[in-house]
């Protein structure tokens, strides 16, 4: 069974559960997304992924600057859908919004909920160095990824290797996949919605630039994750002769140091640095002003790098 739908999105990790949504018939009445946002060093304006998508599809597009309005509001009931999606839309949908659609709201959210809740699930399981993580989709209601459970991935194990941004990626291109069949069975009356059990709730919280600074006393492999997990914002960052310098790929070395935390050393061209578990191998570093570069280039220029304490 197929349904109308109001979309709403705005990054390139939406356009997939969109363009699922469409090749599998059901109807899309509009596309709201965020507005256009001056990028880049001319500051011209830049339309979101989900437009452009959208825009390519046919669909009708809307950029309202918030859904609080009650001109906003009544666009969106003039709609008459079924059902609204929300796939990482950017903005926090009213109550007033969420009552609209007949079926409610949809969303897909990035953990196995009720684990993860919040904004950083993704950056959350990385940091935390979890075994596996998956994809809920779920009714939203007025609370924070609250609502009740409508479809489950099977978990999706994580290997250590796994950044941020490519991890998000890759779990809402599983929701895309898993959201067309869950709509129909919604709407055909087959599926039940199952509340979250309460006692099984974790919450993640807001990332802050703050929070990619690197602590040296912390272990390695604390600090390896950071690097994995901040990507691509704020990052893993310490500092170095009172410059910033960004911690962009890193391993965990296999070598026993004694040194004081956050003092680097150099061996073989191969840049290691003391932490307060461990010692840490960078492979890439970014210094404040410049690209991305392998360790050993920064090494060439930046030799006084042998002995140096980073962080101070």
């Amino acid at each position: 069974m197929t349904s109308r739908i109001a979309f709403f999105g705005s990054p390139p990790d939406a356009v997939p559960a969109l363009e699922a949504l469409v090749s599998a018939g059901h109807e899309i009445a509009a596309v709201y997304t965020r507005p256009d946002r001056p990028a880049g060093r001319s500051r011209q304006l830049r339309p979101t992924a989900v437009k452009v998508a959208a825009e390519s599809l046919g669909l009708r597009v809307e950029t309202p600057g918030g859904l609080r309005q009650e001109s906003v509001q009544q666009q969106l009931r003039d709609l008459n859908a079924d059902a609204f999606v929300v796939v990482a839309y950017g903005r926090i949908l009213p109550a007033e919004v969420l009552s609209i659609p007949r079926l409610g709201t949809l969303n897909i959210h990035p953990s196995l909920l009720p684990r993860h809740r919040g904004p950083s699930p993704v950056a959350t399981a990385i940091l935390d160095g979890e075994p596996e993580t998956g994809v809920t989709l779920m009714l939203l209601d007025e609370g924070m990824d609250s609502g009740p459970l409508l479809a489950q991935s099977e978990p999706v194990t994580l290997n250590g290797t796994e950044r941020t941004s490519e991890l998000t990626a890759r779990l809402f291109g599983v929701g895309a996949q898993m959201l067309p069949e869950t709509l129909s069975a919604l709407g055909a009356g087959s599926l039940e919605p199952v509340p979250q059990d309460e006692s099984k709730v974790t919450i993640t919280s807001l990332i802050e630039k703050s929070d990619g600074e690197v602590d040296w006393q912390q272990s390695a492999a604390r600090i390896e994750r950071m690097t994995r997990a901040f990507d691509p914002w704020p990052g893993a960052f310490t500092s170095f002769k009172g410059r910033n310098l960004k911690l962009i790929e890193a391993g965990i070395s296999s070598d026993v140091t004694r040194s004081a935390p956050g003092q680097a050393s150099v061996r073989d061209r191969r840049l290691f640095v003391s932490t307060g578990d461990g010692e840490l191998e960078l492979t890439t570093v970014q210094p404040e002003g410049k690209k991305p570069m392998p360790a050993r280039d920064f090494i060439n220029g930046n030799p006084d790098i042998d002995g140096a304490v980073l962080g101070i």
